[in-house]
């Protein structure tokens, strides 16, 4: 007979693809996240989209400047340029600023492409 947890213990217990892509995104917050400044378009479920800047980007996701609230749990697409728009979730929103975890995590090759095609100062480098 499996004796229940006790108080302390915690069980977790991951069914869905959802629930899986939710706790690796969760555990992937401690992974690099690199500072940066890309100008970009994010589009809330049912609104207009509206520029933005991101600030951090990782494999998992972003942090990118927004004025109006965007509630947790929104469903939102990302656009930097020259790329398709990213299905992303809203985590947070504080002062300004919003956090959203991708739909599917981006590729490391992705990202290290977005990394060198964008410097630090917002600066578009096609050259590279």
């Amino acid at each position: 007979m499996e004796t229940p947890p006790t108080l302390g213990t915690q069980v977790t217990m991951v069914h869905t693809q959802q629930e899986k892509y939710a706790a690796a995104a969760q555990e992937d917050r401690s992974a690099h996240r690199v500072k940066i400044s890309i100008p970009a378009t994010l589009r809330p479920s049912g609104s207009k989209g509206f520029q933005t800047a991101v600030r951090d980007l990782s494999l998992s996701g972003f942090s990118a400047t927004a004025m109006t609230r965007i509630h947790p749990g929104t469903y939102c697409w990302l656009t930097l340029p020259g790329m398709e728009s990213l299905a992303a979730k809203v985590v947070w929103w504080d002062n300004g600023l919003v956090g959203g975890a991708f739909e599917s995590l981006l590729s490391p090759i992705v990202l290290d492409n977005i990394l060198t095609r964008w410097r630090g100062d917002g600066q578009f480098n096609p050259g590279v």
